[in-house]
């Protein structure tokens, strides 16, 4: 188990052109982080090439101790966002947030809970367990496509999680630095599941809130990036 007294969070947050949010969640990171007293924290911000102005907005925490941000020269994906990260995570465990307002921070503690109470090596956020605040019914494709993809990875890895795509997921910072992390893209998600579960780390779901974009308002994901998944689950389940 963790000791909640003494112990580090890393919050690594992948962003791509979030001018009008990325303020807004690094302001309820704090709130979340103060509410609960988890004062020992570090906040890793990899700006994946935003050509928004998102960058404009970042410099206004570049000289915030808590904050250190990063930037790429090419647009180069989720997954790549998280490894650039990752190299700079000193927390004892590590926390992936998206920087568009659909997962709230607000969950981090009943997302940490496992950690104090248990032996978790990881907690997924799940956005279909019920029990969160609420969440938003959005894209039936995106459900089916999310149910399809997560049902062929438990599959493959003799699992029973509800949302192995989620973006709320949580880790051990030494279980997620024990392995060798390629996928540059969304493909990632699967990517990290299938490669932890070889290494029969134990999983957690817990259920969470969840406030789901439509493209207008700036959601990235696409349908494609369902059959880039499909791929990734097929070669890391053949992979040793």
């Amino acid at each position: 188990m963790i000791d909640k007294k003494t112990f580090k969070l890393t919050i690594i947050i992948p962003c791509y052109n979030e001018k009008n949010t990325i303020e807004e969640i690094l302001k309820r990171i704090n709130e979340s982080l103060k509410s609960y007293e988890l004062l020992k924290f570090e906040v890793l911000i990899v700006d994946d090439f935003s050509n928004d102005g998102t960058k404009d907005v970042l410099k206004n925490f570049t000289n915030d101790e808590k904050i250190q941000i990063f930037y790429h020269d090419n647009n180069l994906g989720k997954g790549a966002a998280i490894h650039t990260a990752l190299k700079h995570a000193t927390g004892d465990i590590t926390i992936i947030q998206d920087a568009d307002l659909e997962y709230d921070p607000f969950d981090y503690y009943k997302l940490l809970v496992p950690f104090f109470e248990t032996n978790a090596d990881i907690v997924y956020g799940s956005r279909f367990l019920g029990g969160g605040k609420y969440v938003r019914i959005h894209f039936f494709w995106h459900y089916l496509a999310n149910k399809i993809l997560t049902f062929i990875c438990n599959l493959s890895i003799n699992l029973n999680l509800t949302d192995m795509e989620t973006g709320y997921k949580v880790f051990r910072t030494s279980a997620l630095k024990s392995i060798d992390l390629k996928e540059k893209s969304f493909s990632f998600e699967p990517e990290v599941t299938i490669k932890l579960a070889k290494k029969n780390y134990k999983f957690f779901e817990v259920p969470i809130t969840y406030n789901g974009r439509s493209y207008e308002e700036g959601k990235k994901i696409a349908l494609k990036d369902a059959f880039i998944a499909l791929k990734a689950i097929i070669l890391y389940s053949l992979k040793n």
